[in-house]
């Protein structure tokens, strides 16, 4: 199969208004031209004024001319912006096209994807990229088409008049042409673009990282070097520019040396070409020359602005087919429904990047209705394993089965209504209380919300605000805490009412009166539900129906809170560091006192 063109690949999103396309492109030319006719009536009104001189009374057509070069002026605008006005009304329902593509395609993919992308370059991809293929159908591919036009209309209007004067002032064009195309054609400027959109890119994801940890950084007063990734983005970033603008140095100076130096050339030519007898006629070729001459500077340096562009707009395409080419969730065509609300793992194994596996041989059994916990030393698969439930990645080996049915089976909209996760760190959007709590539930009536608000503890948050539940949260309204986002988060829970629940430390970030709270929150969300748990705080697990050590990726031991202690395994060295822990910090607030 041919493979398309990138133009052809943007085409494919324009619908109905594809030819208003092809019809930007006829008039921008088409105006190109009419721009070289007032040169010629310019040329026109010396010429007469050259005939008569020094009697100029005797110009009698100046007047008619200076009309005509500026009808045809006019006429060139007017031409030139419905040309922009095709284009821009196609680019736009391009660009539009594709963000709808890029948000539609979002949706069908694992959330575990999502996250692994990172939310500041997906939404560059979604608002730059479309906004680059906007602006180069909208502006360079109409104006590409004026200077094709231009260059056609000046070749014919340079040896029209004088060919050894027409041919002498392409001679700079020419060596710039050739100092353009030699500093900027090849694989190796293209890389240039990629490197320098790759670094754009993971400078905004990291970015949009810090800002989110704006919060520890004024916390513990620390500096952006604190954020060493962050840093090592912008230092990237830096090198790149620097780089690449000491290496065009050279090559822009030459370029700009060339184009800059037709008058030079001409007027070389002028004393060549006369032997130093210069007539009317080839003094009026030569002012000819002379005003043309701009023309041609501004002609070429759009050309070389446009190949850089084309670069940019495939470095674009590649990145919005780098989101469109991401595998989606797939949906089965029968789907089953899970007898129950059990979950089980048979040998899952489970690889972030193909090589080193996250998750290695997992089997385990968590019965309907027990809360299960997941524990373990920081990066042993927890959370790996939870989102493994919650099918937002899919193992390479093994099955999920929830209820008895492998979660590949199940519809995504039924194991989305079965399985509620609430994060380490939940996140609320510009809107009111009742609008966040509702996208658990979208057709909750008030009265629904506000039950669910009461079983997770949130009465207080909603009294001490005088709208109540109406109270905007974010930049034009209200700023919650850490325990209060959470409670909100766990109210959205509630009301979506869940079989399965999933908790990822979701106390992390509470003070000890909302984690007291958000604890009650827990157990009225808990109530005859399947939760699984992943805890960093031992404490909070002591209760649990089975307890599940992850080490390494691996499943080290599991049972109850009194088996894991009386084997004396990992999870019985991580209690002993655990209650160690806390009698120190009790000696040392003892000794404060």
């Amino acid at each position: 199969m041919k493979k398309r063109s990138n133009l052809q690949r943007l085409l494919s999103y324009a619908g109905n208004r594809k030819p208003l396309t092809y019809i930007s492109w006829v008039l921008s030319a088409a105006s190109a031209l009419t721009s070289l006719l007032p040169f010629w009536y310019i040329w026109k009104i010396l010429d007469e004024v050259i005939s008569v001189a020094p009697d100029f009374d005797k110009a009698k057509n100046i007047t008619h001319y200076g009309w005509l070069a500026v009808l045809f002026a006019v006429l060139t605008i007017f031409v030139y912006i419905c040309g922009l006005m095709c284009s821009h009304l196609s680019a736009f329902r391009i660009a539009t096209n594709i963000r709808i593509a890029l948000t539609k395609h979002i949706t069908t993919l694992p959330l575990g994807k999502i996250e692994e992308f990172g939310s500041g370059k997906l939404r560059r991809t979604i608002s730059e990229t479309s906004g680059a293929a906007e602006g180069y159908l909208a502006h360079q591919l109409p104006d590409k088409a004026k200077a094709i036009a231009s260059i056609i209309g000046l070749l014919a209007m340079d040896f029209f008049f004088d060919w050894r004067l027409g041919l002498l002032s392409l001679v700079p064009v020419l060596i710039g042409f050739i100092i353009m195309m030699s500093s900027m054609a090849g694989p190796s400027l293209q890389k240039s673009m990629t490197e320098y959109q790759n670094a754009l890119a993971e400078m905004s994801n990291e970015a949009v990282e810090y800002v989110r940890g704006i919060p520890v950084v004024k916390t513990f007063g620390q500096s952006v070097f604190s954020f060493k990734k962050f840093k090592s983005t912008i230092d990237n970033y830096e090198k790149w520019t620097t780089d690449y603008t000491l290496n065009m140095r050279i090559p822009m100076t030459l370029y700009t040396l060339a184009i800059n130096s037709i008058f030079a050339f001409l007027i070389i030519g002028a004393f060549w070409f006369s032997h130093g007898n210069i007539t009317g006629d080839f003094l009026l070729d030569m002012l000819f020359y002379i005003i043309i001459t701009p023309v041609i500077t501004v002609v070429l340096t759009k050309i070389m602005y446009m190949n850089e562009n084309e670069m940019m707009v495939k470095d674009a395409i590649d990145r919005i087919d780098s989101v469109l080419n991401m595998e989606s969730l797939t949906d089965p065509a029968k789907p089953s429904h899970p007898a129950d609300n059990s979950v089980e793992l048979r040998g899952v194994t489970f690889s972030y990047d193909g090589t080193k596996n996250a998750l290695s041989d997992i089997s385990l059994k968590i019965s309907a209705g027990q809360t299960a916990a997941f524990v373990g030393p920081s990066g042993g698969g927890k959370s790996t394993l939870a989102s493994i439930v919650a099918r937002f990645f899919d193992p390479q080996q093994g099955k999920v089965l929830v209820g008895g049915v492998d979660v590949k089976d199940i519809g995504k909209e039924e194991l989305m209504n079965t399985v509620s996760f609430v994060f380490q760190n939940s996140k609320l959007i510009k809107a009111s209380i009742l609008d966040n709590a509702r996208l658990g539930k979208p057709n909750a009536t008030e009265a629904e919300v506000m039950q669910a608000l009461k079983a997770a503890q949130c009465m207080d948050i909603i009294e001490k605000f005088p709208n109540g539940i109406n109270t905007m949260i974010g930049s034009e309204g209200v700023y919650l805490s850490g325990g209060e986002v959470q409670r909100i988060a766990i109210a959205r829970a509630v009301l979506k009412n869940s079989p399965i629940i999933i908790l990822d430390e979701a106390t992390a970030f509470a003070d000890p009166d909302n984690e007291a709270k958000v604890q009650a929150a827990f157990n009225e969300l808990a109530r005859g539900k399947t939760v699984i748990m992943i805890a960093h705080r031992l404490s909070t697990v002591v209760n649990a129906d089975r307890i599940f050590v992850l080490r390494e990726g691996k499943l080290a031991e599991n049972g109850t809170f009194d088996e894991l202690l009386k084997n004396g395994g990992t999870f019985a060295n991580m209690w002993h560091e655990y209650q160690r822990s806390i009698e120190w910090k009790v000696e040392k607030e003892a000794e404060a006192l």
